[in-house]
């Protein structure tokens, strides 16, 4: 196109589901931090981060879904994965983890599954209301320790978009993701976030509900050409964004996104 100029929309991840390593790989990586520490988490979550670093994704995010294995470890009144006791909660791994990762790249958000993806059975309060009282007091506290360690924000990753739950942990540096969300999931979010992450698909929808409210930002989620463009139409360049989530080898995912960000005007 004649006098048409390349441009390139910001990248922002949402996670990534790094592979279990083998022993011999889990084994060179601990040898590396000696003196330093570190369990199966501490990697993944570094696997995590690594290849959006290399890729230059632009608002990077450590974790993801595997990321429940540390909230369940910092979670108190706990037993084989059921609630038997009052909820509490002891905070120091999820600190550690966010001192090194904010030491990596600064002010990195932490992907981690929401509240219903933990999947703990209730045998304590045996009311609904006070069991979802309790687990969200225990993720805001957890969420604000990370925070007050360097951590920028984060995501909570969903299945489903759980209205209650939504609101009693929405903040400004707390964003909800689902990977597949439905125009009724969209009308839910976008009364407590302005953001929304949407798929190639879903942009004309979701540029209809800007009457209704004030959508800032779309994430379009491994764009393609005219999902890019039809965001634009609606929306001014820098409210645009190219969003990932890497559940497949992601040193080539996250190069892929940073190329499918890039559009001509």
């Amino acid at each position: 196109m004649t006098g048409s100029r390349m441009h390139q929309l910001p990248t922002r991840a949402f996670g990534a589901e790094p592979p279990i390593p083998g022993i011999p790989a889990l084994a060179e990586w601990v040898e590396k931090r000696r003196g330093t520490g570190g369990d199966l988490t501490s990697y993944l979550l570094s696997q995590s981060l690594d290849p959006q670093r290399e890729a230059g994704i632009t608002l990077p995010c450590a974790g993801g879904k595997f990321y429940k294995a540390r909230v369940m470890e910092c979670l108190v009144g706990l037993d084989q994965g059921a609630a038997v006791a009052e909820i509490g909660l002891s905070p120091d791994p999820v600190v550690a983890d966010a001192f090194e990762i904010a030491g990596m790249v600064r002010q990195v958000s932490v992907s981690m599954p929401a509240p219903h993806l933990l999947g703990i059975d209730d045998r304590y309060y045996h009311d609904g209301e006070e069991w979802a009282g309790a687990l969200h007091g225990a993720y805001r506290t957890l969420m604000r320790a990370m925070r007050d360690a360097g951590c920028g924000g984060h995501v909570l990753i969903c299945d489903r978009i759980d209205e209650a739950e939504t609101a009693a942990l929405s903040r400004k540096k707390v964003y909800f993701f689902h990977p597949s969300p439905k125009k009724e999931d969209l009308r839910v979010l976008l009364e407590h976030q302005r953001q929304v992450a949407v798929r190639n698909q879903d942009i004309a929808s979701t540029l209809s509900l800007m009457d209704e409210y004030d959508i800032t930002g779309i994430i379009i989620m491994d764009p393609d050409g005219p999902a890019i463009r039809s965001a634009l139409e609606g929306l001014d360049p820098e409210k645009v964004f190219a969003g990932g989530y890497c559940t497949g080898q992601c040193p080539a995912y996250w190069k892929a996104l940073v190329e499918s960000a890039g559009y001509r005007s």
